[in-house]
């Protein structure tokens, strides 16, 4: 039962950290609400799940070397590409918006102190 729950609770914790991330950062604004988080929580968990591991494999170098701050890089990777993609998938009144690069590293940081703490909880 536990293995049919993880993709939703995934989803859920995707989607509060969304939730604060827009909270707590800002220069991010969103538009779509409910459908907004719901939506960005399953891109971001297909996103943690398929391509966040080979991403991580493939800079580890990178990664030991400035001891894990590239990681924050990465994080601006994924939530700059949930914006692209509800640009362009164009969803019926659902959007994600930086409105510098300043916002972006810093909703990268929440980002992941959010994921990761709600993580070690789950």
């Amino acid at each position: 039962m536990g293995l049919l729950l993880k993709p939703f609770t995934a989803i859920l914790i995707n989607g509060f950290t969304l939730f604060l991330l827009t909270k707590f950062v800002d220069g991010a604004t969103y538009t779509g609400g409910l459908k907004f988080f719901v939506l960005g929580g399953i891109i971001v968990g297909i996103i943690n799940f398929f391509v966040k591991p080979i991403l991580k494999i493939l800079t580890l170098p990178v990664i030991a070397l400035s001891g894990g701050l590239f990681l924050v890089v990465i994080n601006v990777g994924v939530l700059w590409f949930l914006s692209y993609f509800f640009r362009v998938a164009q969803f019926q009144d659902v959007s994600l918006a930086f409105s510098n690069f300043e916002s972006y590293v810093i909703g990268a940081i929440v980002f992941g102190l959010i994921n990761w703490a709600l993580h070690i909880i789950d």
